[in-house]
């Protein structure tokens, strides 16, 4: 496939104005799928079950199996609902989304369609800089997930040039709620900075909300970007594409930026763009054709004859209503007053998706500036080269009786990092490490003392060095001290002692 041609970022919005709008699926975290008594691996007891071990006869489409409605996942479909702004529909109805696909057993997903449970709200998005945008919200119903497909035998991943498709029924029936904004104005340089906040404000939300697990490398958040550009001065949109199921904040911020060079270079070289749905590739940073992307009426829509409409009473609204937690927008701000971090340290914090696992280091007795630099740290590390999340790694309890640990003088920082490892190995607490490794610091200053006696004897010089004022000639000592103790000794403890022995107080 030829390269796309691409417009300067800048001069593109020069010449068009870029319109926004944004598709978050949110898979909900019930113990059962949607509407099947099946176990929902998208909740982390079921993740990594063997394929087509989770599935019951509704979520494979048998004859004369019938849906029943999870009671949960309408009570976090209100509670998401209420925490985006939205009104909260009085009665509700599933509908059949008719399209045929592998991965749909019974060929049509139930969904809503023109009576969603929820419907014109807003939610307000930070920016780096602190600015804070309000970006509408159209609906946010109910519907299940489909199945997912595997394809073998080609270099991609994907299905062009696979030599077969394997397909998992395990997701089909997990309960979904679908997110649509409606058209973002006046985005301009920001739109990519916009894409990501937004994305990552819903992720926020619905990790308070408790309701899902949000891991976008795990599907259970994926945003649909949709973009278009219209002349500047011309009131008519343009055509939009869609880019789907981006899963990294990054790459949603990403790939808006790329559409809008992407699209811009079109429409300047005369063409016109195709409403259509695009891949996004990460590796490459750029999106591809994925198929025409069809209007509602493509669908088919009809009211599904199975089920009832849903109708939450004013009392059950008012009491999900009144256990919201703190706005996101509200939280971050108090919480970096709070830690007292620069605005630096509280984004490394922010990006990483880690306030809650600082919080709750920090609720365990550690400082904020400890509990930032083990998460957004050492665990952060590890994680990347294990391809796990940091929270999968260590409690916060873990990590604060690390910190306490260091702090106390049991171990120093070289120590503790050797702690943490078997504590992500599964070995245990911070402290039963130290007792099953032995690696806390050797305090005995008779120990120390007969290791730079030994290392004092291997370079007989020194001692002259530093009584002749040359202290910075300990350093050789100590680094043989240090090496001889495995490490097990505190550096600056060595060199007082050294000093001790050399007649010398120091400078």
């Amino acid at each position: 496939m030829a390269k796309a041609k691409l417009m300067d970022f800048d001069k593109a919005l020069e010449l068009y104005e870029p319109v926004l709008g944004f598709e978050v699926h949110v898979e909900l975290n019930t113990e059962t799928k949607m509407f099947s008594s099946a176990a929902n691996p998208a909740n982390s007891a079921n993740h990594g079950a063997e394929a087509n071990t989770l599935v019951a006869p509704v979520d494979m489409g048998l004859p004369g199996a019938l849906p029943v409605v999870n009671e949960t996942a309408v009570r976090y479909s209100i509670s998401l609902g209420l925490a985006l702004g939205c009104s909260i529909a009085p009665s509700s109805r599933f509908a059949r989304k008719n399209y045929f696909y592998p991965d749909l057993g019974k060929n049509y997903q139930i969904s809503q369609y023109d009576e969603p449970i929820a419907f014109e709200g807003s939610v307000d998005i930070e920016l780096a800089d602190g600015e804070v945008i309000s970006v509408p919200i159209e609906r946010a119903h109910m519907e299940e997930d489909a199945g997912k497909l595997t394809h073998v035998g080609g270099s991609t991943g994907r299905i062009q040039g696979a030599e077969y498709s394997l397909v998992d029924y395990n997701r089909a029936g997990v309960p979904l709620v679908e997110i649509v904004t409606k058209p973002i104005f006046g985005a301009e340089h920001r739109a990519p900075e916009i894409a990501k906040a937004y994305v990552a404000t819903i992720r926020d939300i619905v990790i308070a909300l408790g309701i899902s697990e949000a891991r976008m490398e795990r599907g259970n958040l994926r945003c649909d970007a949709n973009v278009s550009l219209r002349p500047r001065g011309q009131e008519k949109l343009g055509t939009r594409t869609e880019t789907k199921n981006v899963n990294s904040m990054r790459s949603v911020e990403r790939a808006v930026r790329y559409e809008i060079q992407r699209q811009a270079a079109i429409l300047a070289d005369g063409g016109t763009i195709i409403q259509e749905t695009r891949h996004w590739h990460e590796d490459t940073g750029t999106t591809s054709p994925g198929r025409p992307k069809s209007d509602a009426d493509d669908y088919r829509y009809f009211p599904e004859p199975d089920l009832l409409p849903v109708a939450p009473s004013l009392e059950l609204i008012e009491q999900l209503r009144a256990a919201l937690p703190e706005p996101p927008a509200a939280r971050r701000r108090r919480l970096k007053a709070d830690w007292g971090f620069t605005d630096l340290e509280f984004q490394d914090v922010a990006n990483g998706g880690l306030l809650a696992e600082v919080e709750a280091t920090i609720a365990a007795g550690a400082s904020p500036a400890a509990a930032r630099k083990w998460w957004t740290g050492e665990l952060t590390r590890i994680a990347n080269a294990q391809g796990r999340e940091p929270g999968e790694l260590a409690t916060p309890a873990d990590v604060a009786a690390l910190q306490g640990l260091v702090e106390a003088g049991t171990l120093t920082d070289k120590l503790a990092r050797q702690v943490l490892e078997g504590v992500v190995a599964g070995e245990g607490t911070p402290q039963e490490v130290v007792d099953a490794r032995g690696l806390a610091v050797v305090s005995d200053d008779g120990a120390l003392v007969a290791a730079i006696d030994d290392a004092l004897a291997a370079q007989p010089d020194v001692l002259e060095k530093i009584r002749d004022g040359k202290v910075q000639a300990a350093g050789a000592v100590i680094g043989a001290v240090m090496k001889a103790m495995k490490g097990q000794a505190d550096a600056a403890r060595v060199r007082e002692l050294i000093l001790e022995r050399a007649g010398s107080t120091g400078a």
